[in-house]
């Protein structure tokens, strides 16, 4: 297809379609993995008529992939990414050691890239979403959305109400201001309590950041819930 032609860019067909992220499409074009109606192309920004153009990559003809959306109940302990330069274990080892293995192995969704939907940090556990439909993830995932995350959190000590409405009411913590949409005691012992809180935007270890603002400790972190999409 000649360039200029109403189409879309190489790397970004390959990442639509599931067959790998954006940036691995860019290394694997360059590296020349990648054919087009039978050429090797190493320009990431080709245009490309997904209707009508023959696509390769490493010998094996691909197209658009069917939407493959997954939950996982993550545990603590791994990282949510696809890879660690720190050699720690990831969230796609719960995909290769599963039957919807997305990793790599041989389940019906061998071969399609499936991107986590947000993230939870190492120490934290409960719903991660991964699918390959990248519009539905950004609609989930943009703060203009205010899409509703819920998270059960455990918490050293008693909290008083002052400290639940301060965290509702937004606190300062490392230059930033952290609010909750909402907060609220769930149950508590002698020693510790549950905590609900609802956020409608994510930053970096949020809730975390803004229980230690307020003096409470976290003990467990579980996500139950995002969107209308419960655990």
């Amino acid at each position: 297809m000649a360039p200029g032609a109403a189409s879309s860019r190489l790397a970004r067909v390959l990442s639509k379609w599931g067959i790998c992220s954006r940036a691995d499409a860019i290394r694997r074009v360059l590296s020349g993995a990648v054919r087009v109606n039978g050429r090797v192309c190493r320009d990431p920004g080709w245009p490309v008529d997904a209707g009508r153009d023959c696509v390769e990559v490493d010998g094996r003809r691909v197209g658009a992939a069917s939407h493959v959306y997954l939950m996982l109940n993550k545990p603590r302990g791994l990282v949510t990414t696809a890879s660690d330069e720190r050699g720690r274990e990831t969230v796609y080892r719960c995909l290769e050691e599963s039957p919807w293995d997305g990793g790599g192995g041989g389940g019906p969704f061998a071969g399609i890239h499936l991107s986590a939907v947000g993230r939870l940090d190492k120490a934290s556990e409960g719903m991660l979403l991964f699918t390959n439909d990248t519009l539905w993830a950004a609609r989930l995932t943009d703060p203009a959305g205010a899409v509703e995350k819920e998270y059960h959190v455990q918490v050293r000590g008693l909290p008083g109400a002052g400290q639940l409405a301060e965290m509702g009411k937004g606190v300062e913590a490392g230059g930033e201001r952290l609010a909750a949409r909402r907060v609220m005691l769930l149950r508590s012992g002698e020693r510790n309590a549950w905590l609900q809180v609802i956020l409608d935007e994510g930053r970096n270890r949020h809730i975390r950041r803004m229980l230690e603002a307020v003096e409470l400790e976290v003990l467990r972190l579980v996500r139950v819930r995002i969107g209308r999409l419960e655990l």
